[in-house]
């Protein structure tokens, strides 16, 4: 099998290539990648095992039709990672995000149609729902985006819908939870947060830290992409959810404890602009068509990562600038924390 794995510098295109040529998916051994990325501030070849016999590494934009035509011959796969991803980043200029995810996904499924490989899996996110009060999504649920970020995740999913029904690209998209692991860029919350501690800072929390997601481990994802890849159907949305959600504040909470740090280290700031309330995924269609369920408890996965950054110090110091959090303002009051 030889996959093109689209921002495969990123944080978790990068978990898919290592674990991928680590033979660590069934039928993966031998497995061939070529990784296709910008390197955008996200993106570092630090992720990849970049002299590994069996990687070869493009840097280029999947925007470029020329270089995605050109690259995508002999190739049996590809997964499509590569996006524009941070909500906050959106609200303030929702153009690249617009070209990256609607333009660039565009792009790599006409350069697949025409040179005709066999699969193509797009990895989107469970933010295209938009918000949901009770209950789960299944697949079935309507695209109700509410940021920049998720409007173009959106677009893009219906484009690849599109290729399936009027060219026969054989797609199929994932969309997942929160995720969280190693080498995830320090602007994202957890590893914002434990960073942020590790250096005695004090960390920002959206209003009162009620907004609640649902978290997954990123080598989970990331075995429930390769298995949508080898036995997913085309022309179908698959659900990755963790099945683990945590408000905001609970969130904080472990990471408080983790760090060894306390409350007195959480300050507020003003609420996100359309701050989605609470996600959930129902990914009973990934579970009895595929056999797939998480494997690594939040807890256990939430503590290695802590333990991860915090001996990584090389990998994420120097881009603490570019992540900055947000102005921090009014103290958390003590009874909030148990609100």
């Amino acid at each position: 099998m030889r996959v093109l794995v689209t921002g495969g510098a990123g944080f978790i295109g990068s978990t898919y290539v290592r674990e991928l040529l680590d033979g660590r998916y069934p039928g993966s051994d031998g497995a061939r990648v070529t990784v296709l990325d910008k390197l955008t501030y996200a993106g570092s070849l630090a992720n990849l095992p970049v002299r590994h016999p069996r990687l070869d590494f493009v840097e280029g934009d999947v925007c470029d039709p020329r270089l995605v035509t050109d690259l995508l011959p002999g190739h049996d796969a590809v997964v499509h990672f590569a996006a524009e991803s941070h909500v906050d980043r959106s609200l303030a200029n929702g153009a690249p995000f617009a070209v990256t995810n609607v333009v660039g996904t565009q792009t790599l499924l006409d350069a697949c149609r025409r040179t005709k490989v066999e699969r193509f899996v797009l990895v989107s996110t469970d933010e295209v729902y938009g918000s949901i009060p009770r209950g789960s999504w299944t697949e079935e649920s309507p695209l109700l985006p509410n940021s920049p970020y998720s409007a173009s995740k959106a677009a893009g999913d219906l484009f690849a819908r599109a290729y399936w029904r009027a060219h026969d690209v054989a797609v199929s998209i994932t969309r997942c939870c929160n995720n969280y692991g190693p080498y995830q860029f320090v602007e994202k919350v957890i590893p914002l947060f434990i960073t942020t501690l590790i250096d005695g800072g004090d960390v920002p929390l959206y209003g009162d830290g009620h907004h609640v997601r649902e978290w997954l481990h990123v080598s989970d994802h990331c075995r429930a992409v390769h298995a949508v890849l080898t036995g997913g159907r085309a022309g179908e949305v698959y659900n990755i959810g963790g099945g683990t959600e945590l408000s905001n504040l609970e969130l904080t909470g472990y990471l408080l404890e983790l760090c060894g740090a306390g409350w007195d280290r959480v300050r507020r700031v003003p609420d996100r602009d359309a701050h989605d309330e609470r996600y959930s995924l129902d990914s009973t269609k990934l579970r009895e068509e595929l056999g797939v369920t998480p494997q690594v408890g939040f807890e256990r996965g939430l503590a290695a990562a802590v333990e991860w950054y915090g001996g990584n110090r090389w990998w994420w110091e120097k881009d603490k600038v570019a992540a900055a959090p947000p102005v921090l303002t009014e103290p958390l009051r003590a009874r909030d924390v148990h609100r």
